[in-house]
């Protein structure tokens, strides 16, 4: 039997060698030249430029064996992976092409030659599929190709199919080059008598190889004419032919895998594969082996998890395969990447970029692990909610969408975890939801029909907006309007518009700051002196054209064109927000300089944002920030807002402001001849007339647009509430500043205060106590500082308790055995479900054990509160596994009730919850769970 490095090494050496084809190297899996796809999903993307005339190669044969990743977009695995034994979100696709040279005949012949006569296939077991014509298209029927198939090959006549055009015409989109395939099945019923089951949808009988012979195009009128070249291109899955040439009935259980399941094993210490197709713990398996595969894949190649795209799909495939070995598995720290190195043992003799930096891959998918573990605990427990309290078996859209924005996970992981349990997702809410959610940040649908607007400055180019908010934020009477409406797609030109318009609106003269270096555009109104109000709920620029955004809310606006004299507008900037936004960018500024003096001169802007409610900075350090540097930083900040230090800003030509001792610059940005100088303590002539003085690199100054505080004092008050991951070698921090940022740090202070007071806590009440502290602490915005404390300290706390639960435990343990005698004697029927007083874990074992000595014949489920968790553990006899009671489901249902997870065999299964209180609950539904199964 041969191994799938040498079936994949056979394919390519059958056809470079005997066949003259080129090998051509897989192209990556993220295809970064071709902005229509999310990934490379099948071993012609990279040759298509050939088949569109487009493009040419020096060869007109070639063969290979592509990496394809289909997750996402038009095709789309992912949701499948697990639950079956044969889809992938990573797969290998082996393929020949030939460019305008051989056609049907040496296709399928070489084909026929390969299956049968090179790997040994049982000829009698092989089905040949042909195009059966299409009508509507002025098709006839591929006769050509199945006389081929007779006299090519030696296939049994009674073996080819004619198919209709779903199954057996190719093409590669509504128009562009296409024609009519050839696909070969195998037999894998017991007597190869499945030749009924072809392009049934039938795992028996499947298709292994797909033969397209690419003779016409398609116009965008639908019409069909023959191509001056004729092409052929081949595609066969690898891993579903090694599990056919390996004699294995699951993909999964081929030697593709089986490094990756035994590493998987060795990092999670789980039980060994066994293959079943509702057992979770084999799911568990199959998602990881594929995810890990995609993941590193996909990072070798460019992409990195994030929220837009192909980088969004990546984070999906990540995080759900966290969440599998957090239920499934009972891992709850990062351990996804430890299996990196099996993918690249396994498959970097095939494809060598995987050893280029594995380093990089690991702590990519690490980081990612640990940004999703701060949240998915929770996350978990308000699905289990949101399925519980939901009517019939639709989960509300606009809590997924809170799922997606809060916790982190991704409406694909979301929909799975949700048709896991026989639930779908009300779309229409979802979107409903993301679309308000939109609107509130400030307009992103506008941006998909911002190309309009660009249109617009390029064709008639309007005179430039000049700004004046960085002194005035209420003007009045600029000397033009243009006005555009907001339509399916674009933005138009209007000459007058009324209230609830959807309107762009660009004046001569404006206080509002548009989006630009991170700063968001202001909002506020626009009026004139009759009845006009104009909400302006975003700004933004196309050059040096600002465009407000926003609806008209009253009264009507008469567009005017530019001839110099003043109209009838005034201008009123929101003036709280904008106080707010001007003091999180100011701090920002400290915040970047106190991070060098604390970190190094290593540290390098990567990013921002700058809001009302907080900043965001990204910026360039390897490791995360330790306690002692945050709280450090934050010092360090507050002292600059305690100390009030003027904030300067001027214009310089940039080649002096460059000269300045400690200005910063952001690395890569593209800036004007003269440039915007903000410092912070120094004024702009001290620093330009003396730019060496050594005092300047003590200060905060560099090149930036945006609006700041008069003094550094307007601030009030900063505080750290994040401190993450984005990228690797990119760290991110967010702060708060004014009275967010106090009101935070008294919710810090606040709880901080309750831990203190459990320390003295009777040991009644430290269990209960810290259990309320654990909630509010998951629920709260807190400094970082604060919350690394809480942290710590809740774990000292939870010692103490664990401590005299042990203490406890062991007095009462002689208790155990004499309770369970007392459950197995009062029960009688075939279902005992019961809970232990004072058990934990462990002695829940030695409760079964008795009563399964008096109660053999019974299937039991115990229970167990264990301070702030709860124990489950289940058996079931063989005789009622049979009648559908297994333990695995019967534990996992009862510990979702309980905010938890678990599993196991169908005989005997453990499980934990995260919330006491439900115990009880939790066992009445193993009741009900169980009479339904044996009814």
């Amino acid at each position: 039997m041969s191994t799938s490095r040498e079936i994949r090494q056979q394919f390519i050496d059958y056809f470079v060698e005997k066949q003259a084809h080129t090998f051509v190297p897989s192209s990556p899996v993220v295809p970064h030249d071709d902005p229509t796809l999310l990934f490379t999903n099948a071993g012609m993307n990279q040759f298509k430029d050939v088949f569109l005339a487009t493009g040419s190669r020096p060869y007109n044969r070639a063969a290979n064996s592509q990496k394809c990743i289909r997750a996402g977009g038009k095709h789309n695995d992912l949701e499948d992976v697990g639950r079956d034994t044969y889809h992938h979100t990573f797969f290998e696709m082996l393929g020949n092409w030939s460019f305008g040279d051989y056609f049907k005949a040496e296709a399928i012949e070489w084909a026929w030659d390969l299956l049968t006569n090179v790997w040994g296939m049982d000829k009698s077991r092989l089905h040949a599929t042909v195009f059966k014509g299409d009508e509507a298209d002025g098709l006839e029927p591929d006769d050509e190709a199945a006389q081929l198939w007779k006299t090519v090959t030696d296939i049994n006549p009674d073996h080819i199919h004619y198919c209709d055009k779903k199954d057996n015409f190719w093409e590669m989109g509504e128009t562009g080059p296409c024609g009519p395939c050839s696909e070969i099945h195998v037999d894998l019923t017991p007597d190869a008598s499945g030749g009924e089951l072809v392009n049934a949808d039938d795992r028996r009988v499947m298709e292994i190889w797909n033969l397209v012979f690419i003779q016409f195009n398609r116009d965008a009128g639908g019409h069909l004419t023959p191509l001056p070249a004729k092409h052929v291109d081949t595609g066969m899955g690898f891993e579903r032919l090694c599990a056919v040439l390996q004699n294995k009935s699951s993909n999964y259980d081929t030697d593709v895998f089986a490094p990756i399941f035994d590493a998987i094993r060795q990092v999670t210490a789980a039980r060994a594969y066994g293959g079943d197709l509702e057992d979770h713990v084999d799911i568990a398996y199959r998602v990881l082996a594929d995810h890990i595969r995609m993941a590193t894949f996909a990072i070798t190649d460019g992409a990195r998890p994030g929220n837009k795209k192909r980088d969004a799909v990546l984070r999906s495939v990540i995080r759900r395969a966290v969440r599998h070995g957090r239920q499934n598995f009972g891992v709850e720290k990062p351990y996804m990447f430890e299996l990196v190195p099996s993918v690249v043992d396994s498959m970097g003799g095939a494809f060598p970029e995987l050893k280029a930096d594995p380093q990089l891959i690991a702590d990519v998918i690490r980081e990612e692990e640990e940004a999703f573990g701060k949240t998915i605990d929770r996350g978990m427990t308000r699905f289990s909610k949101l399925v519980d309290s939901s009517e019939g078996k639709v989960l509300d859209g606009a809590e997924v969408f809170h799922l997606y924005e809060t916790y982190g996970f991704p409406p694909d992981l979301t929909r799975v975890m949700a048709e896991e349990r026989g639930y779908s997702i009300d779309q229409k809410g979802f979107d409903a939801a993301q679309a308000e959610h939109e609107n509130r940040s400030r307009g992103e649908k506008r941006r998909d029909l911002l190309p309009s607007l660009i249109d617009f400055v390029q064709q008639q180019n309007p005179p430039a907006t000049e700004f004046v908010g960085y002194t005035d934020i209420q003007i009045k009477h600029p000397s033009f309007c243009l006005l555009f409406t907001e339509g399916d797609s674009s933005f138009d030109l209007a000459e007058r518009v009324g209230a609830g318009d959807r309107v762009a609106m660009v004046t001569s003269t404006t206080p509002f700051y548009a989006e630009a270096g991170g700063q968001v555009g202001d909002t506020g109104r626009i009026c004139t002196d009759s009845d006009g109000v104009f909400d302006v709920e975003d700004t933004i620029k196309v050059g040096e054209i600002y465009f407000h955004l926003g609806t008209v809310h009253a009264g009507s606006f008469t567009a005017v064109q530019p001839d110099g004299d003043s109209i009838d507008l005034s201008f009123t900037v929101d003036p709280v927000r904008r106080r707010k936004i001007m003091a999180n960018h100011t701090s920002t500024h400290v915040m970047n300089h106190k991070l060098r003096d604390v970190l190094g001169e290593h540290v390098m802007q990567k990013g921002s944002l700058v809001d009302d409610a907080r900043t965001r900075f990204d910026f360039s350090h390897n490791a995360s920030l330790s306690v002692d540097e945050l709280v450090q930083i934050e010092q360090m900040v507050n002292a600059d807002i305690a100390a009030d230090l003027p904030v300067h800003y001027g214009n310089a030509p940039q080649e002096d402001a460059l000269k300045i001792n400690g200005l910063r610059a952001v690395f890569g940005e593209k800036y004007p001849p003269v440039v915007r100088v903000v410092s912070i303590g120094a004024s702009i002539g001290e620093l330009l007339s003396d730019p060496d003085r050594d005092e300047w690199s003590g200060r905060s100054i560099e090149f930036c647009g945006g609006t700041h505080l008069d003094s550094t004092g307007d601030a009030e008050s900063f505080v750290i509430v994040s401190e993450e991951a984005v990228a690797k070698g990119v760290r991110r921090l967010t702060a708060q500043t004014g009275q967010l940022a106090q009101q935070t740090q008294a919710e810090g202070d606040r709880l901080l205060a309750r831990l203190d007071s459990l320390k003295g806590a009777d040991a009644d009440q430290l269990a209960a106590g810290l259990n309320e502290l654990k909630h509010e602490f998951d629920g709260a915005m807190l400094p970082v500082v604060v919350r690394a404390k809480l942290r710590d300290g809740m774990a000292e706390v939870e010692k103490a308790v664990k401590k005299q639960q042990k203490e406890q435990n062991k007095a009462a343990a002689g208790d155990i055995v004499e309770k369970a005698r007392a459950v197995a004697d009062a029960s009688n029927g075939s279902v005992i479900v019961a809970a232990i007083d004072g058990a934990d874990g462990g002695s829940l074992r030695t409760a079964m054990d008795v009563i399964k000595k008096k109660r053999p014949d019974a299937a039991m489920l115990l229970g167990a509160a264990t301070g702030d968790k709860c124990a489950f553990l289940a058996a079931v006899p063989k005789e009622l596994i049979g009648k559908g009671l297994k333990a695995g489901d019967w534990v996992r249902e009862v510990a979702q009730v309980a905010g938890g997870g678990g599993g196991g065999r169908p005989d005997m299964a453990q499980a934990g919850g995260k919330d006491p209180a439900k115990l009880d609950e939790a066992l009445e539904t193993g009741k009900q769970f169980a009479e339904s199964k044996l009814s």
